[in-house]
């Protein structure tokens, strides 16, 4: 596999994380492991560290614009960093730095069939999301807090093993969690800023596990940093409609790919 087929990668995933907040592990990890013959824990630990740099560029071209919501990246966060440091420890003490291909290939499949169907129900928690914040928004804004942090540390659990779950079903869950308070752009946005801390975390993890190719880092930066640039100036304009369309046929498009 040619090094420059990397950075086409990268360019293509690059675009869609600056957009949609989504492609760091749902598209990238498949598609090193299907596509470019790169072995799974190679690919889950280079793609933290890749999707943790890539999305930096994301989130200035977010910030810069007030779409992230911060109160919600330290709920996120309080919950997913725990949770990442956790899962790192029980494969350092379990001796599971190698782990087998199958493995990961199978987690993989779960992780992103999980999270296909709450893409599919994600109208449904949204209006229940709406309903319950509206009318029961006493006992709604009371568990608000704590939720956020459990959906954190759900997502902190399966980042870390599989590198999938922060864009899409990290989406998801703030959508039912924030019905009102997070606009598609500031969902977009507010996702993408709390995938860094998380991919990193899990990132460094995967380093001293010795599961990152820098090389092949090196060579998919070169193509995802330009990518999530036009991804982010271009996402904010997106309707709520046009997102849910592009992360569905990101997870569809990487289901069919894992399961043929």
């Amino acid at each position: 596999m040619d090094n420059w087929m990397f950075s086409v990668a990268g360019l293509f995933v690059g675009a869609m994380v600056g957009a949609t907040g989504v492609g760091g592990g749902a598209v990238m990890t498949p598609l090193l492991i299907l596509l470019m013959g790169v072995a799974p824990h190679t690919a889950v630990g280079t793609d933290l560290i890749y999707a943790s740099l890539t999305k930096m560029v994301g989130v200035g071209v977010h910030n810069s614009e007030r779409r992230v919501d911060w109160q919600v990246v330290r709920r996120l966060s309080l919950g997913s960093l725990p949770a990442a440091i956790a899962t790192l420890i029980l494969l350092h003490w379990a001796e599971s730095g190698g782990i087998h291909n199958g493995v990961i290939i199978f987690a993989l499949g779960v992780v992103l069939i999980i999270t296909a169907l709450t893409m599919v129900l994600k109208p449904i928690l949204a209006k229940a999301g709406k309903y319950l914040r509206i009318n029961d928004s006493t006992r709604f804004l009371k568990f608000q807090p704590a939720l956020t942090v459990l959906a954190g540390a759900i997502l902190g659990i399966l980042v870390t093993l599989t590198s999938i779950g922060a864009g899409a079903l990290g989406s998801v869950m703030l959508v039912f969690l924030y019905p009102l308070r997070l606009t598609p752009a500031k969902l977009v946005a507010t996702d993408l800023t709390h995938a860094i801390p998380l991919a990193l975390v899990a990132g460094v993890g995967h380093i001293l596990m010795g599961n990152v190719n820098f090389v092949m880092l090196g060579w998919l930066l070169m193509g995802s940093v330009p990518g999530v640039m036009i991804g982010a100036h271009f996402g904010g304009k997106l309707p709520d409609k046009v997102l849910r369309v592009c992360i569905a046929v990101v997870l569809v498009s990487v289901g069919i790919k894992l399961l043929g």
